[in-house]
C-alpha cells in the first residue's frame, strides 16, 4: 500500500520535474501573518506608534497572527511537514496567548490589578516572570535556528534576529534600552518574513528565485 505523499517526497518530485508545487502553497501565508502581526507589535515597541494602537495589535494578533498562523501550522502537520507545522503553530499560539495577556492586563488595570503585558515597558512585581517568558521563547526559537541552517538564508535571518528580539525582550524588564533595541531587530525580523513569503510565492507563481531562497547545508 502506497502511503501519503509527504513534502520530502514532493520537493524531489519538483527537483525532478523542474517545478514548484504544493509544498510553498501555505508557507507564504504562515509567513505573513507571522511577519505582518511581528511588524504592528513592533510599531509601539519602537515608539513609532502610541500604545493606544494596543487594541490593534491585540485584535490581528488573535485572528492573522494567532488563528491564521495556527492554521497554517496545522495544514503544514498534516501535509508531513514538521519543521514548519510545529514553528507555525508555536508562533500561533504565542500570539494567542499574548493577545489574552494584553487583554486581561488592560481590563484589570482599571481595577487596579497590576498584571503585566506581553510588551517592553510594563514593570510591577511579576517583571521577573515576564523575563523567564520572553527567555523560554528565545530558547526555543535557538533550537528551531538550528534546523533552518539546512534550510536557506531567508528562515536563518527570520529565526535569527527573531532569538535575539526575544532574549532582548528579556531583558526589558531590567533596562529600557533593551526592548527598544528589540523594537528595531524585531521589526527587521518581521520584514524579513514577509520578504520571505513573497519570495516563496514568487517562486511559486513566477519561477524567480529571489535572493535567500537557495538552499543551503551548514550542517
Amino acid at each position: 500500500m502506497v502511503g501519503k505523499p509527504t513534502a520530502r517526497d514532493w520537493a524531489a518530485a519538483r527537483a525532478r520535474a523542474g517545478a514548484v508545487g504544493p509544498p510553498d502553497s501555505i508557507g507564504p501565508f504562515g509567513l505573513l501573518c507571522f511577519g505582518m502581526t511581528t511588524c504592528m507589535l513592533m510599531f509601539v515597541v519602537t515608539e513609532w506608534a502610541s500604545g493606544a494602537f494596543i487594541p490593534m495589535v491585540i485584535a490581528y494578533a488573535l485572528m492573522y497572527g494567532g488563528l491564521g498562523q495556527l492554521l497554517a501550522g496545522i495544514l503544514e502537520i498534516i501535509k508531513g511537514n514538521t519543521f514548519a507545522g510545529t514553528a507555525f503553530s508555536s508562533y500561533g499560539c504565542f500570539w494567542l496567548g499574548w493577545a489574552v495577556i494584553e487583554y486581561i492586563s488592560i481590563v484589570d488595570k482599571a481595577d487596579g490589578i497590576n498584571i503585566v503585558g506581553g510588551f517592553p515597558g510594563a514593570t510591577g512585581p511579576n517583571f521577573t516572570g515576564k523575563s523567564l517568558w520572553f527567555g523560554l521563547w528565545g530558547i526555543l526559537t535557538s533550537g528551531f535556528f538550528v534546523v533552518t541552517l539546512r534550510k536557506n538564508g531567508c528562515l536563518q535571518t527570520i529565526f535569527g534576529t527573531l532569538l535575539v528580539t526575544f532574549f532582548l525582550l528579556a531583558g526589558s524588564s531590567y533596562q529600557p534600552l533593551c526592548g527598544q533595541a528589540a523594537g528595531y531587530i524585531g521589526f527587521f525580523c518581521g520584514s524579513s518574513a514577509i520578504y520571505a513569503a513573497l519570495a516563496m510565492l514568487y517562486k511559486s507563481e513566477l519561477g524567480w528565485i529571489l535572493p535567500g531562497m537557495r538552499s543551503c547545508n551548514y550542517i
